[in-house]
């Protein structure tokens, strides 16, 4: 039997044997499913919804984490153990990939998802307003997003012509956004050259790829694994001189370029709002998903002055966040 952990607040980490969790099942359980490495800051904003909800871990509640640590292969036995240990509630973190591992493991537990990825056009859910079955969620995948992160990159270098783009090739929902991509940049005349990485381990590759094809500019896309990578994504980027936009806000705290993204934790925030609601009694059948009301567009100046670039002030102006 493979160990289990209860995180208590988010200080200390206990063993918790399915004996002693058998005599909690007075108390509801949140079963955490996540594709990356779990997130101190995230994690906090999600113990605080749940809280507004009316629930306290520790009192009233009891949360049980599963993190697959970037190995996505491990998501279906996880899904899986939580169902065996039956929580009272599922919620996913990271990709897509949590929600469909979660999604094949029960038809009866209910599930909140927070990812990136249409939940529609994925199959878990029946629509966005009436998403039906045992799932719902909070997804910032919105058609216009990449679209607008490339347009960015051209407004910030108007005469590259050759585009990169990051993909995970296990990302199914990346996957389906290239040939996109690739319809926005061709606009301006452009090409979009794509190179796959399923680990930090193949960045290296990756990017002595878009140097050999003499790409100008990465968009980067919104896959857990390099949400939980942005530090070295952006020695990478430095390394190769080669201005990067990424859709993680943390990412230009972190040495990145640019950002435009959904406020990442508010939206952690609203899915554990609506885990709360579940676990009140509402079903996720009735619970519309939510996407987010906007957008953040940040610069970081110390940056862009490294790789010898200067902002245009038409898009200065647009910026809501910058890094001096």
């Amino acid at each position: 039997m493979k160990r289990r952990e209860f995180i208590a607040g988010l200080g200390g980490v206990a063993a918790w044997p399915m004996a002693v969790r058998a005599q909690q099942r007075t108390i509801p359980v949140v079963g955490v499913l996540g594709s990356s490495t779990a997130d101190a800051l995230s994690m906090a904003a999600f113990m605080q919804g749940l809280k507004e909800a009316g629930f306290i871990e520790g009192q009233n509640l009891a949360v049980e984490q599963h993190w697959a640590n970037n190995q996505y292969d491990r998501l279906p036995e996880m899904a899986a153990d939580l169902v065996r240990a039956r929580v009272s509630l599922i919620v996913t973190f990271g990709n897509n990939l949590p929600a469909r591992a979660a999604k094949a493991a029960t038809s009866t537990i209910p599930i909140v998802f927070h990812m990136g990825a249409d939940p529609v056009a994925l199959g878990l859910v029946a629509s966005l307003k009436h998403p039906g079955g045992n799932i719902t969620g909070i997804t910032n995948a919105i058609a216009e997003v990449l679209q607008k992160r490339l347009q960015l990159l051209h407004d910030l270098i108007p005469n590259a012509r050759r585009f990169g783009y990051l993909v995970h090739p296990d990302n199914v929902s990346s996957v389906a956004t290239i040939d996109p991509a690739r319809e926005t940049v061709r606009t301006w005349g452009g090409t979009v050259e794509v190179a796959y990485a399923r680990a930090a381990r193949d960045f290296d590759a990756a990017f002595a790829e878009f140097a050999e094809r003499h790409v100008e500019a990465i968009a980067i896309a919104g896959d857990a694994l390099f949400g939980s990578e942005l530090e070295r994504l952006s020695r990478m980027a430095a390394q190769y001189a080669v201005p990067v936009i990424y859709g993680f806000g943390d990412s230009v705290r972190n040495g990145g370029l640019m950002s435009y993204s959904a406020n990442g934790r508010d939206l952690v925030r609203q899915a554990s709002l609506y885990a709360g609601r579940i676990l009140k009694g509402e079903k996720p059948a009735d619970l519309p998903v939510v996407q987010p009301p906007s957008f953040t567009f940040a610069i970081n100046l110390k940056t862009a002055k490294a790789l010898g670039l200067t902002i245009p002030p038409n898009l200065l102006a647009l910026a809501d966040e910058v890094i001096e």
